[in-house]
């Protein structure tokens, strides 16, 4: 019998997320547990990261990290040889940003989601992604919606 990992590399990430390439954004899996995941990523700081625009990688893309942390965690919670459920986040709410920029700041970001309440139709996370010194740069809470048409990729009768 097989466990869970409870620390991942990006290639192991970029196996239990539905991005990869440029688009898995998370370098490694710190600690994880039932309730909450904590990941870490130098990917901010990369000139070809794939959300950055001329004026930066701009803060509100905080929450699309925070999103693959997310994914992660549901992946990890997967019973052993099933597929995680197909989801998407459906709202942000209670958002507040610290910074302008992310591409700007030194270090590692820290990601850290925490599961609040969910069933099998939905998911509350609260989210923060810090830098280094622990300081916040951008938090809320997040609502992923699961095994809907749009996040299947099915189509509705």
């Amino acid at each position: 019998m097989t466990t869970a990992p409870q620390t991942l590399d990006r290639a192991g990430i970029a196996k239990r997320i539905p991005h990869s390439g440029s688009m898995c954004l998370l370098d490694r899996l710190e600690r994880w547990d039932a309730e909450s995941i904590h990941c870490s990523t130098r990917t901010h700081a990369q000139p070809d990261n794939p959300l950055r625009t001329t004026g930066g990688l701009l803060v509100p893309n905080a929450i699309e990290y925070a999103a693959q942390a997310m994914a992660l965690h549901g992946g990890l919670l997967a019973a052993e040889g099933s597929s995680p459920s197909a989801g998407f986040l459906a709202s942000a709410r209670s958002v507040r940003l610290s910074v302008a920029r992310l591409d700007d700041i030194d270090g590692a970001l820290q990601v850290q989601a925490r599961r609040l309440s969910g069933d099998t139709h939905q998911i509350l996370y609260e989210f923060a992604v810090s830098d280094s010194g622990a300081r916040v740069l951008a938090e809320g809470r997040a609502v992923v919606v699961l095994n809907t048409p749009l996040a299947t990729g099915a189509h509705a009768p």
